[in-house]
């Protein structure tokens, strides 16, 4: 396997972890929540190379990877708040100093500026979405991502429904936007994206790929889909 197929990381854990004492009127759970993310060196390093989450790791992990991000592409991001995907994909594409590259995130509240993106204020899932975005960006993309994840209800089958109704409106904004060859990289819950879903994102895409990178939490449900080699935007009608 060659190394671009493995996951590659450089975060490691600190020698001495961080203890926190239960405030009063802090519930147990959220002493147990601020204490895992004062000690996640992910947060740490985060906080050192001024990323807005996180998550932003769990891109860079995939695209090393993976591969997809180069400079000069044009990208869209969906839910993009806070922004830490957004940042990893300007940097990535080169935005700044690429005068064909373009970032656009897209997300229901407002987003503090970021260096090389465009960001809008809005609903992808609105109809007349796609053809807004494609005037914002002067034309197709090569690549739709989406970090969304609904909002957890504490019941697994619930939860599964309402992300993979997010993932399912994000590709079928995606299909509408890509080029040819192009990119899909969406969150979904473990077990993968629903069969018909699966099966329609096989028709549209050459390669359908699962992956769970080192940044996302072990105890996380999550992993991520990966679609490459877009057939065009009617192909998933095709019997």
């Amino acid at each position: 396997m060659s190394q671009s197929k493995k996951w590659k990381t450089s975060i490691t854990r600190r020698d001495k972890s961080v203890r926190v004492k239960t405030a009063r009127g802090r519930k147990l759970s959220s002493t147990r929540w601020l204490q895992r993310q004062l000690n996640d060196p992910y947060v740490q390093e985060a906080n050192r190379k001024g990323y807005r989450s996180r998550a932003a790791f769990k891109i860079i992990e995939i695209d090393d990877r993976f591969q997809f991000l180069k400079p000069g592409q044009k990208v869209v991001d969906l839910g993009c708040a806070p922004g830490g995907w957004t940042q990893v994909a300007a940097e990535r594409i080169e935005a700044e100093k690429n005068p064909d590259g373009h970032v656009i995130g897209i997300d229901l509240q407002e987003v503090e500026d970021i260096p090389g993106a465009t960001l809008l204020v809005g609903d992808f899932m609105e109809n007349d979405a796609p053809d807004r975005l494609k005037e914002v960006i002067g034309g197709s993309v090569d690549i739709v991502l989406s970090d969304m994840a609904a909002a957890a209800s504490g019941h697994p089958q619930t939860d599964h429904l309402r992300i993979t109704g997010l993932v399912e409106a994000a590709f079928y904004f995606a299909i509408e936007i890509l080029k040819p060859n192009g990119w899909f990289v969406a969150k979904v819950l473990a077990g993968g994206t629903d069969n018909d879903l699966l099966n329609t994102m096989k028709k549209s895409f050459t390669t359908v790929r699962h992956a769970k990178p080192p940044a996302s939490r072990k105890d996380s449900s999550e992993t991520y889909v990966i679609a490459s080699g877009f057939r065009g935007k009617n192909a998933y009608s095709d019997e």
